[in-house]
């Protein structure tokens, strides 16, 4: 009487932890994930992926084949197959050959090399039928899922039947392995497969077999399409920061360039040499805006920016005007964000001095303190009402300007906080992480 064997049910599932671990260990190479995360890949790149696969599919045969109580470590006929089906036709015909060998050389199995290497270009037959690549991706090794997608997406049936195609070619693979290798044991074994004695096996566990192998080729793709989502994610994260840090700073530079620019005209008429020093002294400040932009650079080129955004300030002010700095000598080279200081102290002028008919001071303050830089805006002016206090960093296009791209570049890294009061002024604190060149450029 056929029974279930729990000793080869052991086997199975000790299989699918040597997949699962050899899928995790391999997603963990930047090198591999390299080639892996291409959509469409040059022949070099085939070839890559086809040594990084026969590498630990090779060995996972080479294990059985020195160790033959580790049966359940060979998992050539799945890597063939993962190889074809993820890196087409070249990558699944060179890794079935590599992977094969140590069966081939040592154990002379000598239908390992034909039918691993055929398992190969099927996966790449398979690949060249998907309706998209990504549907690869999407695979799940629950037939009754896919039989469900097939009968209910009324507009995805070509996916579910590509997928249930795939799910048949596993299954046919591993009836062509048990019976090749039936075939041929009268004499010396010629290919391996993974079975109990027919004689002793329960049908549970032969269906438990062919899951086995199912599960063996599309764990590892639903985990490597872990790791593909994840650094897809990471990158969209990278490119929503850049893009927001740059719409950011466009706000900044048209802004500033409307008022100058409307200065300028204002003077043309009434006074021309003063007009031309204003010209002057933009087109140093427009050297500098329209150069390659970088989102960091040093305290001191921020300051000497200030200098030159001032001089032109100061055709409109005269005397009024007043700058006061208190640089500490160690900050100078540290890193801030670039634009940094000047919609401050544009929001000192336009809303703290401007209004008043003896005008005012700005000071600019910095200074070093556990490894965080603080910098200090600060002006005597005529201050900003309580009530609207609580809502500045959201609002208006200077300060809320600099708090958004402080967030971008910093996430929870720093602190930003103002205080005022009508009459008396307002003083803004920044408090951010300690950036030297170097390391910036490293991280």
């Amino acid at each position: 009487m056929t029974e279930v064997q729990p000793s080869f049910l052991i086997e199975l599932l000790v299989k699918l932890g040597v997949v699962a671990s050899i899928a995790s260990i391999l997603a963990r190479f930047r090198a591999f994930q390299a080639v892996l995360l291409q959509d469409s890949r040059i022949l070099k790149q085939r070839f890559v992926l086809a040594l990084w696969l026969s590498a630990v599919f090779g060995a996972s045969v080479a294990t059985r084949v020195l160790s033959p109580s580790y049966e359940a470590a060979d998992l050539g006929l799945e890597g063939s197959f993962l190889a074809g089906l993820l890196g087409g036709y070249v990558t699944g015909l060179l890794s079935g050959v590599l992977i094969s060998l140590p069966a081939f050389f040592f154990q002379h199995e000598h239908l390992a090399m034909p039918a691993l290497a055929a398992m190969g270009v099927l996966g790449g037959l398979l690949r060249d039928l998907a309706p998209d690549p990504e549907d690869i991706w999407r695979m799940s090794p629950f037939p009754d899922l896919s039989i469900y997608r097939f009968l209910k997406e009324s507009r995805n049936h070509h996916r579910a039947a590509f997928h249930l195609s795939l799910l048949a070619a596993i299954l046919a693979a591993e009836f062509v392995r048990q019976h090749l290798s039936q075939l041929t044991s009268f004499r010396q074994r010629e290919l391996f497969r993974l079975a109990p004695p027919a004689h002793q096996a329960h049908p549970v566990t032969f269906v438990a077999l062919y899951a086995t192998t199912v599960f063996a080729v599309l764990i590892p793709v639903k985990i490597w399409n872990h790791t593909r989502t994840e650094k897809k994610l990471e990158e969209q994260k990278r490119l929503l920061a850049e893009a927001r840090l740059a719409a950011l700073t466009s706000q900044i530079n048209p802004h500033f360039l409307f008022n100058t620019l409307n200065s300028v005209s204002s003077l043309i008429r009434t006074d021309p040499a003063q007009a031309r020093l204003m010209v002057g002294n933009l087109s140093k400040v427009l050297r500098r805006l329209l150069r390659k932009h970088e989102n960091f650079s040093p305290l001191r080129e921020e300051l000497s920016f200030i200098q030159d955004y001032l001089s032109i300030e100061l055709v409109r002010f005269g005397d009024k005007l007043r700058l006061e700095t208190d640089v500490a000598g160690d900050t100078l080279d540290l890193l801030v964000p670039s634009m940094l200081l000047q919609p401050l102290v544009e929001n000192s002028i336009k809303h703290g001095l401007s209004s008043k008919v003896e005008g005012g001071t700005i000071s600019i303050r910095t200074r070093r303190r556990d490894s965080k830089l603080l910098v200090l805006v600060e002006d005597d002016g005529a201050g900003i009402p309580e009530t609207r206090l609580p809502t500045l960093l959201e609002q208006g296009i200077g300060v809320s300007n600099v708090n958004e791209r402080l967030k971008v570049l910093f996430g929870d890294g720093y602190r930003m906080w103002i205080d005022s009061e009508p009459g008396r002024g307002t003083r803004i604190e920044i408090e951010m992480p300690e950036l030297v060149p170097g390391l910036a450029a490293a991280s």
